[in-house]
């Protein structure tokens, strides 16, 4: 016998008539979704939020009366469900504000699939569904108004881990998938401005994301925060993302190789590239950090540097959107450590000095 699918109950909030019909179509040709209402604005996505109590909802930014970042704030301090942004990549001033979203409580943002006939409509719907499902299946909690640093700044902890190996430390790699954005955005923020080690991340985010992403966590951080440029020498303090599309890796003499070669693990940049490029040029000098996403990329190689020597962290389960690569590397033993994102910016204070 067949196992009857459970039905996810999705909410559109999207000003744009279109628009509205084509994620309607979009998600309706899936037989687990189920579109239960729709919006034309943030005002009255609240509203239906409370009304028709959907297991996920998808919000769009621009809207008359009142926008997708003030929705997505009432919603998760006022009835919670979780919010997968979806706007307009091409357009900085959404993305800008799709990671303000971010930061009141939605979980991830994507870029609105194009009408029929063009050729990037078919996989940005194909990854609309897969993430709606996915996505339907976080608990998240009811955010309270967030304690504010002077300046604005969110205040994060910096609670130290336990003190690292007596061993020189000379780079620190990060990878992230769904959910990682806040995260990492915290960690960063959480660490002092005398931090001395070079970081380098590695972030699956949606294709035009990127550079937004960096601005709004460059903003919050007392670090040097960039996308990498291929052939740089990485220098002390800053933070280099890997671009759109591009494997990242460093050479003997400290300096930035990107690389179009094949995806691995489905994505490029891939994790799984950047660890193992650390673990061959710095061995047991190097410090992963392996954060919540979908997938295992990362794992095996987590587990390469541990073998080498090297001071390696699994975000817990606790605190994941989506306790998948930091699980698979857990199963390796790949871990030394296995923190909440707090203590990992208090480990990272402890050896960065």
């Amino acid at each position: 016998m067949k196992k009857q699918l459970s039905i996810i109950r999705v909410l559109i909030v999207e000003d744009s008539f279109t628009v509205r019909q084509y994620l309607e179509h979009i998600i309706s040709s899936d037989e687990q979704l189920e579109v239960i209402g729709v919006a034309q604005d943030g005002e009255e996505g609240v509203r239906l939020v409370k009304l028709k109590r959907p297991d996920i909802v998808t919000m769009d930014i621009h809207m008359p009366r009142m926008d997708g970042y003030e929705a997505t704030r009432r919603i998760m301090e006022e009835c919670p469900v979780p919010i997968l942004v979806v706007t307009s990549s091409w357009d900085p001033e959404s993305v800008k504000n799709s990671f303000r979203a971010i930061d009141a409580g939605a979980l991830v943002a994507l870029e609105k699939p194009p009408g029929p006939g063009h050729p990037r409509s078919k996989p940005l719907a194909a990854k609309l569904v897969q993430t709606i499902k996915t996505m339907s299946e976080v608990r998240v909690v009811r955010r309270l108004p967030r304690k504010m640093k002077p300046g604005g700044v969110p205040a994060v902890s910096a609670a130290a881990g336990p003190a690292v190996a007596r061993q020189r430390v000379e780079v620190v790699a990060i990878g992230a998938s769904t959910g990682g954005p806040p995260v990492i955005k915290g960690i960063l923020s959480g660490l002092g401005k005398g931090f001395s080690v070079p970081i380098l991340i590695v972030q699956h985010i949606a294709e035009g994301f990127l550079e937004g992403m960096v601005e709004w966590v460059n903003k919050e951080s007392g670090l040097s925060v960039k996308i990498a440029s291929d052939g740089e020498h990485i220098r002390k303090g800053v933070v280099y993302f890997a671009p759109d599309g591009s494997h990242m890796g460093v050479t003997v003499g400290g300096r930035i190789v990107l690389s179009d070669g094949p995806v691995e693990n489905g994505v490029r940049p891939s994790v799984s590239y950047l660890f193992r490029s650390v673990t061959k040029v710095y061995g047991g000098r190097g410090v992963g950090v392996l954060l919540t996403g979908m997938g295992k990329d990362g794992a095996v190689e987590l587990a390469g540097m541990k073998a080498r020597g090297a001071v390696t962290i699994a975000q817990d389960r606790e605190s994941c959107v989506v306790y998948g690569m930091p699980a698979e590397a857990i199963k390796l033993n790949g871990a030394v450590h296995v923190f909440p994102p707090e203590k990992i910016t208090g480990f990272l204070n402890s050896i960065g000095k």
